[in-house]
């Protein structure tokens, strides 16, 4: 059952007086724990934790007092699975994420729609793939009529999140001016290249969930305004599900209106297609059919090239061993086990 559309626009109880729920030395220690999973042995997570307790409680001073200010990124590039820019902050300021997160997550993930499912609990892609199968039978009437698939891409999302639009929806939420103050520390503590005052870093837990409260207004657009019924969205990746071509052609120009007066983003030109979903939909890594999925070609190569390159990482090994065994890649495992023999 989808969660309710409550809270969208404003007229609603938001969050007061949570500011020192954040930042209570009890509330950082918590995060601290969270945040160390998988870190112990870094060196800068070392560092820190030599003098953790006078450093947590520096950090609880500095929020006590409004003299903290969010410290600059280490910045750094990745290529898996594509070339993406990521901002590294210290381990002080990603403590304080954690600490935010932890607190302000359980009060906005209700005020999300049910299929939104990027960097939420219990959700993720393969319950997006599940779900996206699901509304296909749905639509096809179990794939007796042809189905078909709207699928867009938003153009450099992270880099073009606007932070005034972004603190204006906000503050319809939040009533506790400190959580404000907080929150406009950490989003000004990075900004793109191309335009001041935009841009998240794709490093910052903060920033999975601030991403999901701008899109959060673009979610309700589709369901309330657009009333479509099959929509389902992942970060910047979105589909809408119908039998009918022109319905979903004719919602294209709001769905890009809406996108750019609103939010100030613009759907990638080369990544908005409407096909069948007999034809194959790329979604999520994998090419999906009626009555079967396969991994896209990309993506195979990359999880071949990871493997030679992580031969004695039995997590990474035992990870993709999961990913492919949520489609038609049997063959693909057989293949794996070569490589390690």
């Amino acid at each position: 059952m989808e969660a309710p559309l409550e809270g969208w626009g404003g007229g609603f109880k938001g969050v007061h007086n949570t500011y020192y729920d954040i930042i209570s030395v009890q509330n950082l220690l918590v995060a601290w724990q969270e945040f160390l999973k998988g870190k112990r042995k870094r060196r800068d997570v070392e560092r820190f934790s030599v003098n953790l307790l006078d450093n947590i409680l520096k950090l609880n001073r500095e929020l006590a007092d409004k003299t903290y200010r969010h410290g600059a990124y280490h910045a750094f590039r990745i290529n898996d699975p594509r070339p993406r820019n990521i901002h590294k902050a210290s381990v002080r300021d990603r403590l304080l994420h954690h600490a935010i997160y932890r607190i302000l997550y359980p009060y906005f993930d209700p005020k999300f729609i049910f299929d939104s499912f990027s960097c939420r609990r219990v959700k993720g892609t393969h319950r997006a793939i599940n779900r996206f199968h699901k509304y296909c039978r749905k639509v096809s009437h179990n794939h007796t009529r042809t189905v078909w698939v709207l699928k867009c891409d938003i153009k450099k999302f992270f880099e073009n999140i606007n932070h005034g639009i972004l603190m204006g929806i906000l503050k319809r939420y939040i009533q506790d001016d400190d959580v404000v103050w907080l929150l406009g520390g950490v989003m000004d503590s990075f900004h793109s290249k191309s335009k001041h005052g935009t841009g998240l870093p794709l490093g910052n837990l903060t920033s999975q969930l601030l991403v999901n409260i701008y899109m959060n207004e673009f979610d309700h657009f589709v369901k309330r305004e657009l009333g479509t019924l099959h929509y389902i969205r992942y970060a910047d990746d979105f589909i809408i599900i119908h039998e009918s071509r022109r319905y979903l052609e004719n919602l294209l120009p709001s769905i890009s209106i809406f996108l750019e007066k609103q939010l100030k983003l613009q759907l990638h030109p080369d990544k908005v297609f409407i096909k069948t979903l007999y034809s194959g939909v790329d979604f999520l890594g994998w090419v999906h059919f009626s009555t079967h999925r396969v991994l896209r070609t990309t993506t195979k190569h990359r999880m071949f090239r990871n493997i030679q390159d992580n031969r004695g990482n039995d997590n990474a090994i035992q990870s993709y061993l999961g990913l492919i065994s949520h489609g038609n890649a049997r063959g693909l495992g057989r293949k794996i086990e070569e490589l390690l023999l």
